[in-house]
């Protein structure tokens, strides 16, 4: 008898110390929560999916992301670009498709790249000899972004973090 009214508390406990633990762990946040934004440019449909930092105190650009580095321009998962139809970035055609973004960035100018690997972990395994297309574009100062956030506009979209909005314009 003591033995099972042992086993049933041990078992009560183990139950219990499970829904506690579940309950914890559905409260956290992710660092980077994945976002998304969709929205018609030259009768095509552009959706960008992205893991989105926070900047906390950091210094963003030449520091927690490198100049002159690949960066998946996002958190976790590489960053993807999706458009329904051909498009023109920057006088360039990028063909319909879903792509890994990327991004190099500079000081003065930044390399956008549409990659032909969309579902990637990051930038570690990223292939040049696979991008679609490349183009250069000039980042602009802004007012403050906390998160990482992407807006998509008649012209086309921007990347924006911190105190830098990095502009491609889509035809």
């Amino acid at each position: 008898m003591a033995k099972r009214t042992f086993l049933l508390k041990a078992a009560a406990f183990f139950v219990f110390a499970l829904f506690i633990s579940s309950f914890a762990f559905a409260q956290q946040k992710p660092a980077s929560p994945r976002d998304s934004v969709s929205a018609a440019v030259a009768g095509s449909n552009i959706t960008i999916n992205y893991g989105s930092p926070s900047v906390k105190g950091r210094k963003v650009f030449g520091e927690l992301e490198p100049y002159g580095k690949v960066w998946r321009a996002g958190a976790n998962e590489a960053t993807t670009f999706t458009t329904t139809k051909d498009i023109t970035v920057e006088g360039k055609t990028l063909p319909a498709g879903t792509y890994g973004f990327f991004a190099i960035p500079t000081a003065t100018t930044w390399t956008i790249i549409f990659n032909k690997v969309a579902k990637q972990w990051g930038a570690f395994k990223y292939d040049e000899s696979k991008d679609a297309l490349r183009v250069t574009v000039k980042p602009v100062a802004s007012a403050m972004n906390e998160r990482l956030v992407y807006k998509i506009t008649a012209k086309g979209f921007s990347l924006n973090w911190d105190k830098l909005s990095v502009p491609v314009s889509v035809k």
